[in-house]
């Protein structure tokens, strides 16, 4: 096993790397885009893994445009890379959740009120609310791809939460699962693509007070966290 220090300046290093490819990815042209991806090899490699295992089909929608800050949380450009890589059809704005909320994310350089978006994946918070090791979810992380581990994770919440509720919204089932039922948790969100269809997963992501969260799914049924 690698020294703790060892491992911390790899972590630092590999932050680093993607927060690079993040800035090339910003400038908004296709080049730009194919350069970040292609910068990063553990990205490419978990995409094309994914896409191998059709692993994205358990994902629902979502919009890049972030419900907080109104504006998109990645380029057109990267949007489109991403998906291309993944083998998925999809148009802009709208795309596969598991796709842009596990690897969009990582190359996301928007602040919004809670952080930067690819924070759930670097910092430890959500893999302690879910009881995993603190690095359960680093994306450079070898074995399995960070998708794999997102899906497993959200999955088994969704299974047997702490705390969860569903709603029927537009004749589509949503359904939010909590690792608490009160102070931080984990959270996890899947809607149905269709009206008698089985929820697909959305979201997943650290929250800082489990209760008032369940509390306002329940009094306000709508589609949440970018699902669309």
């Amino acid at each position: 096993m690698r020294p703790q220090s060892s491992r911390i300046v790899s972590a630092v290093s590999e932050l680093d790397d993607l927060t690079r490819a993040a800035t090339i990815g910003g400038d908004g042209t296709a080049g730009g885009a194919r350069s970040a991806v292609a910068a990063l090899p553990w990205l490419f490699g978990a995409i094309a893994d994914d896409r191998a295992a059709a692993r994205f089909d358990a994902w629902g929608r979502s919009t890049v445009i972030d419900e907080n800050t109104g504006s998109p949380v990645i380029t057109r450009a990267l949007f489109d890379e991403l998906h291309d890589r993944a083998g998925l059809d999809q148009e802009w704005p709208v795309g596969n959740a598991g796709l842009l909320h596990c690897y969009g994310y990582l190359l996301s350089l928007t602040e919004t009120p809670y952080g930067l978006k690819r924070d759930r994946w670097i910092e430890p918070a959500l893999a302690e609310a879910c009881t995993l090791p603190r690095d359960a979810f680093s994306p450079w992380r070898g074995g399995p791809t960070l998708l794999t581990r997102a899906t497993a994770a959200a999955s088994a919440l969704l299974r047997s939460p702490a705390a969860g509720a569903a709603r029927t919204v537009e004749g589509r089932e949503s359904r939010v699962a909590l690792s608490a039922t009160r102070g931080p948790a984990a959270l996890a969100y899947e809607v149905a693509p269709a009206t008698g269809a089985e929820p697909l997963l959305v979201t997943m992501f650290p929250v800082g007070d489990a209760d008032a969260v369940l509390a306002e799914f329940i009094a306000d049924p709508r589609l949440r966290w970018n699902a669309v």
